[in-house]
Order: C-alpha cells, then sequence, then structure tokens
C-alpha cells in the first residue's frame, strides 16, 4: 500500500491598506503579502478606480476622487499554483474634504428648472410635422415621383408613394379640365398640386391610429423642444391619445379639444361623413374635424411680400411679349424656346389667369385675419366689413412677452413665470378665431396650391438658365434666386427672399399652435412655458426676420403695430434715396431728372409694392 496524501494547508494571504482613513481624492496603497511563490492576483474596489494593474501585482495603488464618503473596502483574491485562493478584504475610512473658505473656491452648479409634461405638446409636434410635409423640397419630390420619375429603379415604400399620389391625382383629373386647347401639362401640374395638398395638409385625429401625425419626426429635435432627454415616440403618441377628445354628437369618432369646444355649441347641427356625391347636405362634414388642414394664410402674406407673385407676373408679360414702360426692359434678353417644357407650362399659367385668386381678394382677407394688408399700385384703400385691427398688437406683445419668459428661463436663478405668456396666449387665440369664418376655409387652400405652383415654375432649370442667382449664395429651396435676381433686375428691394420665407413658416407655425389650442379652458401656467418653450426656436427666428425685412425690433420696450407694409414701403424710399422718400411722401409719383427726358426716366416707383 502506498503512502497516503496529506492535505495542503489554506493559502496564507495579508492585505494591507496604508493609509487605512483618508480625505476624498487622496491615494490609498494596497498590497497583499504570502509566502507562496507564483501566485496571481484579482484587485477590486467597492468605490473608486484603481490604477492600471495585472495578474502580477501585488501591490496596486486605489484612487478615492469618485468615492462615496464613509466606508469603503478593496478586495484582493489570490490564487497560486495549485488552484488554492484565498481572499481578503481592508476597509478604508474616507472623508469629505473641508474647504477653507479663505484659500479655496467652492464649484456650484446650477440647472434650469424642469418642465412638466402636458398632452398639448403633442400637438405640437403633430403642427410641426404637418408644416414640414407641406414645405416646397417635399412638394417638388412629390411632383418629381408622380409625373416625371420613371417606376423603375424606386424602392417598395417609394413607389408605394407613387402610386398614392397617381390615384389621387387621377380621381381629382376625373371630369375635370381646362377649357383651353394645348395646357395638359399645365392641367397636370395643377390637378398633381391639389393631390399633394389633400394628401399632406392636416393631421389624422384617430386614438386607434397615434402613429400618423408623428411619422418621420426627429426624435432628438423633440427631446429638446421638450426639455426631456427620456420623452420617447411611444410616450408621444400616448400623450396624443389623452389630449384629443370624441366629437360630442359622434362619440366614435375623435377630434381636437378646440373642435370639441365649438361642437358643444353647435349640439343640434349633425355630423356626418360625405355622402355618394360628396354633397354636405346639413350637416357638418366629418373629415373637416377627424383630419383638420393646418396652414395659416400668413404663410402667403409674407411670401407675397417676398415679390414671389410679382416676379411671376413679370416674367408672364415677358411672355406674353409686352413691352413695359421701365427703359431698358431688365427682361429683354428673357426668349424661352418652344422646345422647352417651361414655355408650355408658362402658357397653360397665363390661360388660367382668370381662375386664380385676384391680389385684392388676398389683400381683403390678410385684413379679415390679421388686420394687416397689402399697399401697392394693384392694390386700391380697402374698406374691409371686418378687420382684426388689434391683432398686430396683440400678437407682436405675446412675442415680446416670450422675449421676457427667455430671459428668465436661461437665468438659473430665477424660475420663469408663464402666466404673462399664458394671458396673451388667450388674447391671440380670441383674435384669430373671430376671424376664422366666411372664406377661412377655402382661401387659404387656394392660395397655398397658387403659390406652391409658382415657386415651383421659378425654381425651373429653364428660368434658372434666364435668370441666373448668385452661385455662392446657398439658398433653402431653389426659387428664392430667381426672385432675387427679379428683384434686382427690377430695382424693387434689396432685402433677400429668405427672410420673408422665414417669417412665412415661422409665422405660421407659431399661429397654428395658437389657433388649434384649446387656450379659453387653460388655467396652468406650464402649458404657456412649455409653449413658450417648445417654439422658442421659431419665436426668436421670427423676430429675427422680421427686423432684417421691415427694420423694426420687436423686442424693444416701444411695442411696434404699424402694418408691416408700411415698414416695407419705407425702407424701399431709403433704399432709393432722397428721390425715393419723396416718392414715399407723395405717394410714389414719378418725375424726370435734369438733362433726362421722361422716357428714359421711368421706372418703377421704388417706394411703391409693386403689385
Amino acid at each position: 500500500m502506498g503512502t497516503p496524501l496529506t492535505p495542503r494547508s489554506p493559502l496564507q494571504v495579508t492585505l494591507t491598506a496604508a493609509p487605512a482613513e483618508v480625505t476624498r481624492g487622496e491615494m490609498v496603497r494596497l498590497r497583499a503579502d504570502t509566502t507562496e511563490p507564483g501566485v496571481t492576483y484579482s484587485w477590486s474596489v467597492s468605490g473608486g478606480s484603481l490604477a492600471r494593474w495585472t495578474a502580477t501585482d501585488a501591490a496596486v495603488v486605489w484612487d478615492t476622487r469618485t468615492a462615496d464618503p464613509g466606508v469603503e473596502n478593496a478586495t484582493v483574491t489570490v490564487t497560486d499554483t495549485h488552484g488554492r485562493t484565498s481572499t481578503q478584504v481592508a476597509d478604508v475610512r474616507i472623508k469629505m474634504p473641508v474647504v477653507d473658505g479663505r484659500h479655496a473656491s467652492l464649484s456650484v452648479h446650477l440647472e434650469p428648472a424642469g418642465a412638466v409634461r402636458t398632452d398639448s405638446q403633442a400637438l405640437w409636434t403633430a403642427i410641426r410635422n404637418s408644416s414640414e410635409s407641406l414645405g416646397f423640397a417635399e412638394y417638388q419630390d412629390f411632383i418629381d415621383l408622380v409625373l416625371c420619375r420613371p417606376s423603375h429603379g424606386l424602392d417598395r415604400e417609394t413607389r408605394q408613394l407613387r402610386t398614392e399620389g397617381r390615384d389621387e391625382l387621377k380621381a381629382l383629373r376625373k371630369g375635370q379640365a381646362l377649357p383651353y386647347p394645348d395646357v395638359d401639362a399645365y392641367w397636370l401640374l395643377k390637378t398633381a398640386t391639389e393631390a399633394f395638398m389633400r394628401l399632406r395638409c392636416g393631421i389624422l385625429v384617430d386614438p386607434s391610429r397615434p402613429g400618423e401625425p408623428f411619422e418621420g419626426i426627429d426624435l432628438l429635435q423633440e427631446q429638446a423642444r421638450y426639455q426631456d432627454d427620456g420623452v420617447t415616440r411611444q410616450e408621444i403618441e400616448s400623450m396624443w391619445q389623452a389630449f384629443i377628445e370624441p366629437i360630442p354628437q359622434d362619440p366614435d369618432f375623435y377630434t381636437l379639444p378646440y373642435f370639441a369646444r365649438i361642437l358643444e355649441g353647435l349640439r343640434d347641427v349633425p355630423v356626418r361623413g360625405t355622402g355618394k356625391l360628396g354633397f354636405p347636405c346639413d350637416a357638418i362634414l366629418r373629415y373637416k374635424l377627424t383630419h383638420p388642414c393646418l396652414i395659416e394664410l400668413l404663410w402667403n402674406y409674407w411670401e407675397e411680400e417676398s415679390l414671389l407673385v410679382q416676379s411671376l407676373i413679370e416674367i408672364s408679360r415677358r411672355f406674353q411679349n409686352m413691352r413695359r414702360a421701365v427703359e431698358p426692359d431688365p427682361l429683354a434678353h428673357l426668349e424661352i424656346a418652344p422646345l422647352l417644357p417651361l414655355g408650355n407650362l408658362l402658357w397653360g399659367y397665363i390661360q388660367d389667369e382668370q381662375h386664380r385668386l385676384s391680389v385684392v381678394r388676398r389683400a381683403y382677407e390678410y385684413d379679415h385675419h390679421y388686420g394687416i394688408t397689402l399697399l401697392g399700385r394693384a392694390v386700391p384703400p380697402l374698406r374691409g366689413a371686418d378687420s382684426r385691427s388689434k391683432f398686430l398688437e396683440a400678437f407682436h406683445s405675446l412675442l415680446k412677452l416670450c422675449t421676457t419668459f427667455f430671459t428668465q428661463a436661461d437665468d438659473m436663478t430665477v424660475k420663469p413665470d408663464g402666466f404673462p405668456v399664458l394671458n396673451a396666449l388667450k388674447e391671440v387665440h380670441l383674435l384669430l378665431t373671430e376671424g376664422q369664418h366666411n372664406q377661412y376655409g377655402d382661401l387659404p387652400w387656394t392660395a397655398r396650391q397658387e403659390m406652391l405652383m409658382q415657386q415651383w415654375l421659378l425654381a425651373r432649370p429653364e428660368m434658372r438658365h434666364f435668370l441666373p442667382a448668385r452661385a455662392m449664395v446657398a439658398y433653402p429651396e431653389p426659387w428664392m434666386g430667381t426672385v432675387d435676381v427679379m428683384k434686382k433686375l427690377q430695382g424693387w428691394t434689396d432685402t433677400p427672399t429668405l427672410h420673408f420665407h422665414n417669417l412665412a413658416v415661422f409665422g405660421e407655425r407659431i399661429l397654428l399652435s395658437i389657433r388649434f389650442g384649446d387656450w379659453n379652458s387653460v388655467i396652468e401656467r406650464d402649458e404657456a412655458a412649455n409653449w413658450a418653450r417648445y417654439w422658442r426656436a421659431e419665436i426668436q427666428g421670427y423676430i429675427h426676420a422680421y427686423r432684417a425685412a421691415t427694420g423694426v425690433d420687436l423686442t424693444s420696450d416701444r411695442l411696434d403695430v404699424t402694418m408691416p407694409a408700411v415698414h416695407l414701403r419705407r425702407r424701399t424710399a431709403q433704399q432709393a434715396g432722397p428721390v425715393g422718400r419723396r416718392r414715399a411722401a407723395i405717394g410714389g409719383a414719378v418725375g424726370a431728372g435734369a438733362g433726362m427726358t421722361r422716357r428714359r426716366m421711368r421706372r418703377t416707383p421704388p417706394a411703391d409694392r409693386p403689385y
């Protein structure tokens, strides 16, 4: 029989921590001692961090800068070549440093007051998403996809969008036509524009499909606007479901709280869908409640003040070979070959002129909605039946209060007060809804279609060939360069079109969030504070663009209530010098200069808006 094996003795290890009590931020040296050769070490600490170590290091350094005050421990596990292990723990007391105010500084970090979530934030996200889907870039892509781009090479989603657009186009063209020959290209463009508006305008109010109003949103941007890094798209959809309300006359369908409040006073009027022929009969059309179109006529006003419409009017006159009174004619070189698509498009556009809104109709509606109008030779003195004379004062007061709110919000020692903003929102909401009658449901829709088409025509490659824009100016939308060139050629104004476009886009979003919010039922300041935070970029962008276009600072102590058109006329006169200022004072009369004939001096009065 062999000699029996004797069990090995336990592995002996001693762990030392020096010093055993430190002030947070100091270093502790850890050492494990053993008599066994060839052992390996595994180190860990409960707080702080260890300097870089390897399995053969019997000593390590413990950094306590990030450790919590109190008792922390260090652990080492030692393993020898026979597989024996020994784990030892050493405690170290960590103290907070004592700050001597005479010789040291203490860092203090302030954070802004947290925002309280409100369900109406989902409406603002839907409004911004709807506004972006109606932008010119989306419109241009839609026209190209439906009318120009071949089907091969398209992915499945793009093919589906193309099919939806063409189906809507076919439905609209059925049984409709312009009473003029050779206008098919223009008629297709006009019908496709209406199809685009039908498919993209508005938001779906349906609790069973809460994701549709938020398709394609940038979640990072929404988190920044909500001031909440943790908000998810699913939470935004849940806020939307909590925000919308059943239609009182038809609880199976939902609408915005603002519309629900209106319907409470119209309980004797039924709500129905359209019949087979699409005739409204005697009821409120349900789709106007469940799929409201979110557009604002202010968008058209500022685009019109950019001279978008007038630019195409001048091009149309030259296309018809009409000689202008101006000498020399700025568009004398404009010769569009009949082989180019633009020629036939302009032919149809000119033939359809009698079916477009006139500048006078738009001017009356601007006055009815906002108490502002256009000034120029084509606009006679208006006798509006119902002008919003107080709107400009209320709106500019709201913007001024928002700048005060932003100053308070940026001061970490102050909690901003949302009540002044809330009261101003109620006032603007009341004035907006007072003007929400008569042509409100149809004129903004028609005006948007017409101006989208005008932008598309001015963005055509042939147009940029005849009216080349500055190559080094990065215009967000291609039609802007053409309008700027036209203004330069005609001597109208030197204010870039970009500022007017920003006023149009930012102003529309701000007013939509006020018009369709149920502000008369809101009493909490958090709602108004969230509104100001969410729309801060648009509000400050509008204020800057307004100053760039009109020269008026809306943040000044003196509240400006003068119509923008008056400021624009004044700036145009200043651009023209002393002669232009005299013309502005006497209504734009043009006289002859010394030594020059009247014929040579005839020019478009720069003090007049050239409508």
